[in-house]
C-alpha cells in the first residue's frame, strides 16, 4: 500500500472529475480519513506532503494526533463523526474543524467552552432514525440559532443513505447549501467523491482509498 501513490491518484481523479463537468472555483480539499488507521500510516501521508485529516471519534484523536500535530503543526484535523456533549471539551483541545452539529444542545455546549473553530451542520438527508443529523425541516431553526449564538458556521455535511443514489442526496445538500447562502460542502467518501464533486462538494472524506483496509474495531 503506496498511501504517497493513492494521495496522488485521488487528486488526479478529483481534478479530471472537475474537468469532466466543467467545474470552476476553488481546489477541493481532500479529507483524508484516519479512523482506525495506525499512526505509521498517517506520518506516510505527512511525509507525502498531505496536512488535511479526519476522525470520527474524539478518544481516537487524543490518542493520535497530539505528537503529530506538534511536529506538523500546519495540520488541519476534521471531526467527522458525532459529538457527545461530555466530549466538546476534548474535541475542541485537538480538533480544527467540527463537521457534525446536529443540536441546539449541542451548540451550547460548543459555546460554553469557548468554540472559535469552523463548524458543519449535518444534515440527515435520508431522514434515517439510526443516523446523526438534523433533519431538513429543523436545518433552518438550528442555522438560524447556532448564527445566534455566535458559532462559526461555513458549510453543511451529509452521509448518503447506502441503499440510495448518493448523487439524489448530494444534489439536496447543494440546494440546501444555496438557500442559506453557506459556501461549503462536505460531502462524498471513498465510494462516491466523483458524483459529490459533480454536485459542488467543496471537500470530500476518503479513508480506505487513501490508507487501504482499517484496523480492526477493538
Amino acid at each position: 500500500m503506496d498511501i504517497a501513490t493513492n494521495l496522488k491518484h485521488i487528486a488526479e481523479t478529483i481534478r479530471q472529475t472537475k474537468k469532466h463537468y466543467q467545474l470552476p472555483g476553488n481546489d477541493i480539499d481532500l479529507i483524508a480519513v484516519s479512523k482506525y488507521q495506525p499512526v505509521k500510516k498517517i506520518q506516510e501521508a505527512l511525509e507525502a506532503g498531505h496536512r488535511i485529516f479526519g476522525e470520527n471519534r474524539v478518544q481516537e484523536m487524543l490518542e493520535k494526533w497530539p505528537d503529530l500535530k506538534a511536529s506538523y503543526p500546519d495540520i488541519e484535523l476534521h471531526l467527522i463523526g458525532p459529538l457527545q456533549t461530555n466530549k466538546v471539551k476534548d474535541a475542541l483541545s485537538i480538533a480544527d474543524v467540527i463537521e457534525t452539529v446536529d443540536r441546539k444542545k449541542l451548540v451550547d455546549s460548543l459555546v460554553k467552552h469557548g468554540c472559535q473553530c469552523p463548524c458543519y451542520i449535518q444534515v440527515n438527508t435520508g431522514q434515517e432514525e439510526q443516523k446523526s443529523g438534523v433533519s431538513i425541516d429543523e436545518l433552518e431553526s438550528l442555522l438560524t440559532y447556532a448564527t445566534a449564538q455566535g458559532l462559526i458556521i461555513v458549510g453543511l455535511m451529509c452521509i448518503p443513505p447506502k441503499n440510495e443514489d448518493p448523487s439524489l442526496h448530494f444534489a439536496l445538500l447543494k440546494q440546501l447549501a444555496a438557500r442559506y447562502r453557506l459556501d461549503k460542502m462536505s460531502m462524498g467518501m471513498s465510494s462516491d467523491f466523483k458524483e459529490a464533486i459533480a454536485q459542488g462538494a467543496t471537500s470530500v472524506r476518503v479513508g480506505t482509498g487513501v490508507f487501504g483496509s482499517r484496523l480492526p474495531v477493538k
